[in-house]
């Protein structure tokens, strides 16, 4: 018979399986275990996956057993377990076992209190694993998907480059240097590898340590590559290196930049790996660990070579971006007026913003009779087919203001040419990108008349221009809109006429010019500055406007009209008979005797106005006037009423008459027929030699 007080067989089996899974977990867990008492000291423990033995610990308080980086967090974790009696469950901190060397480690703590069977709190299990591993290919990973969402966003090289330092630092490093070829900022193609010393290298990103790479004029060094350095043997084999620091390494004597950066930053380890795209350089990418943090190891470099060929790709996108869009400036350059073509009565000055896509464009052009067109443009298209369709309509405009036609006729026949260009779009293969293009282009375009200040304007699709008062005040103009020139829209076209003083100052811009937050308002602003010169009331304009609210491109023309001077122009009202050409002659001598023109173009002079006056008064009607106009040019306007239009014709050699035109189209550089309201202009251009020229006219050519 059993003793009453002795414990039965199955609670004896319990308690000794209770045992002897106590001393399996302690002796095979992989886990490490720590039993703790109320003073938070380890009274019994096994070892952490072999690192250090269980006797090293027993004895110590939990934080010195672990070297905790912050053993007050960690005291405080433990107390708050202890006295709640809520567990932690898996807490990261930093620490390492006693007695083991090298850096701290990252130490996955879980905490649990024991108590008695009253509920009274024994002490502590703690369990610790090292996760320093995992944590590292955690790290490894977040990097990598950082540096594949934020590289690559930008068709910018710099703009690649903070990307790849912003993925990196500080998760993956301390600091982080993108170096790249510097012609490749241009567009230029990368060269083939390997480097050579000559071939200069600039920082393009630089960020770690609280280190401003742009205010610090870390960015924006250029330096070439000494020899038998870890940069220069990269650049050299394309491979990368892993470097340890100390200071012993030999190579930074070689080095001494590098030195000093290293020696700022306290850097003792580092990787640096070649930027490369099919055996081309396009730089370099150097990651540095400073002090406080674990060195690289060899595990790291499949990562940096991964994220350093989707950072070539993207700079090499970028690159090719960056030379298109400098062939498609350059050809807009080309394009665009070279010279100032307004005429004797008004000034222009221009600015132009460069963008994206160079679709901005304007225009001065010189008109019969001292009138000005005035134009200004938008494409959008990408690229280079915004310049080659800017250049094509802006040659369409030059040969339509040629032949004197009205604001509104003029966008009328450009429209028809655009829907042209558009179906000749259309009938391109399907395969070709541009068949899936379909381009939109707004045009403004004026006509300012200095002998009756009148403007007449029209518009497709495009702002309405501002007018500045010579008081200051702006208004801005009253324009009918029209459609768009690539528009399917076949409304017409209306004008718009405005007589305007003198001094007065129209400002044209493209719609991209007015985009972000108060920039009508303060364009306004600028321009109610009455009487400033032209050209620095333009740049105001540009200085005054938000950052960063253009990055297409923008356009901007102002006008300052004004009169034909007295001195420059003679007008005669002859009387409707046979008589009138030879009283012409002998005016047009006695004024450009005035004039100081040389003789021979007198005497073309008058052959010309003889011709005219003659065609008038046989096909024409009544009143006729004369006009004479000094400016780059000789330009010679005969008015009548009629509308009828006069032809040049080739006269047989029996013929008595019909020579007259022929003979003025030989004599003059230009002539044309301009129609108006109250009849017809027979005018004609003739070129003024220079030194004959007065002075202040051949300063302006």
């Amino acid at each position: 018979m059993a003793d009453a007080g002795a414990p039965d067989p199955a609670s004896r089996a319990v308690g000794g399986m209770g045992a002897a899974v106590l001393g399996t977990l302690f002796s095979q867990s992989a886990v490490g275990l720590h039993v703790l008492d109320t003073h938070l000291r380890v009274v019994q423990a096994n070892t952490l996956s072999g690192v250090v033995p269980d006797e090293h610990l027993v004895g110590r308080y939990f934080t010195d057993a672990y070297h905790v980086e912050r053993p007050d967090e960690a005291e405080h974790l433990l107390r708050k377990v202890l006295d709640t009696g809520v567990a932690v469950h898996e807490r990261v901190i930093r620490g390492r076992p006693v007695d083991s060397s090298g850096p701290s480690r990252r130490l996955m703590v879980s905490v649990h209190r024991l108590n008695d069977t009253d509920g009274r709190a024994l002490g502590l299990l703690a369990t610790v694993v090292d996760v320093n591993e995992r944590e590292k290919a955690r790290v490894r990973t977040a990097c990598l998907t950082a540096v594949r969402t934020r590289v690559g966003r930008s068709l910018d090289v710099a703009a690649t480059c903070e990307g790849l330092v912003e993925a990196a630092v500080p998760a993956f490093a301390d600091f982080a240097v993108v170096e790249v070829v510097d012609d490749i900022l241009r567009g230029s193609d990368p060269p083939p590898g390997p480097l050579g010393p000559d071939v200069p290298l600039r920082r393009a990103a630089v960020r770690g340590l609280g280190t401003d790479g742009h205010r610090s004029g870390l960015v924006g060094e250029m330096r070439r590559l000494p020899d038998r350095t870890p940069y220069s043997l990269a650049a050299s084999d394309l491979r990368p290196r892993l470097v340890r620091i100390d200071a012993r390494t030999p190579w930074l004597d070689a080095d001494p930049d590098s030195a000093r950066l290293i020696e700022t930053t306290r850097a003792h380890s580092l990787i640096v790996a070649p930027l490369k795209l099919h055996g081309a350089v396009l730089g370099l990418v150097s990651l540095y660990r400073c002090r406080g943090t674990e060195p690289y190891e060899e595990n790291d470099l499949p990562l940096v070579l991964t994220a350093a060929a989707h950072v070539a790709l993207s700079i090499d996108n970028a690159r090719r971006y960056e030379r298109d869009h400098v062939i498609a400036s350059t050809v807009q350059r080309r394009l665009l007026p070279q010279a100032d073509g307004g005429g004797i009565a008004v000034e222009t000055a221009h600015a132009l913003l460069p963008g994206r896509n160079s679709g901005c464009w304007f225009d001065t052009i010189g008109l019969s009779g001292a009138r000005t067109a005035l134009m200004v443009g938008s494409i959008e298209a990408p690229g280079l087919q915004a310049a080659i369709t800017m250049g094509q309509l802006r040659t369409v405009i030059h040969a339509l203001a040629g032949l004197d036609l009205e604001p509104d006729e003029v966008l009328a026949r450009l429209t028809d040419t655009a829907g042209r260009l558009a179906v000749e779009r259309a009938a391109l293969p399907p395969g070709d990108w541009l068949h899936r293009q379909s381009p939109t282009a707004t045009c403004m375009y004026a006509v300012y008349d200095p002998f009756s200040r009148t403007c007449t304007l029209a518009r497709a699709g495009h702002p309405s221009p501002v007018l500045v008062s010579p008081d200051g005040t702006t208004t801005t103009l009253d324009v009918p809109e029209g459609p768009s020139l690539f528009s399917s829209d076949s409304s017409p076209f209306a004008t718009a006429a405005y007589e305007l003083d003198e001094g007065s100052v129209l400002a044209f811009f493209t719609g991209s010019l007015l985009t972000g937050d108060g920039s009508a308002h303060r364009v306004r602003e600028v321009l109610a500055r009455p009487g400033r010169n032209l050209q620095d009331l333009c740049d105001d304009v540009v200085y005054n406007l938000p950052a960063e609210t253009h990055p297409e491109g923008a356009a901007l023309l102002l006008a300052r009209t004004g009169v034909v001077p007295a001195d420059r122009v003679a007008t005669w009202e002859l009387a409707h008979d046979r008589t009138s050409p030879a009283i012409a002659r002998t005016l047009v001598r006695d004024r450009l005797d005035g004039w100081g023109v040389e003789e021979e173009t007198i005497d073309a002079t008058e052959l010309i106005v003889s011709e005219l006056i003659t065609n008038a008064v046989r096909y024409g009607t009544p009143p006729l006037h004369l006009r004479l106009i000094l400016d780059r040019t000789l330009t010679c306007e005969v008015h009548d009423s009629s509308r009828v239009s006069p032809h040049l014709r080739h006269a047989r050699t029996v013929d008595e008459g019909g020579r007259g035109l022929f003979i003025v189209s030989r004599l003059a550089t230009h002539w044309g027929t301009r129609y108006s309201g109250n009849g017809k202009a027979l005018w004609t251009e003739q070129e003024l030699p220079l030194p004959a020229a007065d002075p202040a006219v051949a300063g302006r050519s």
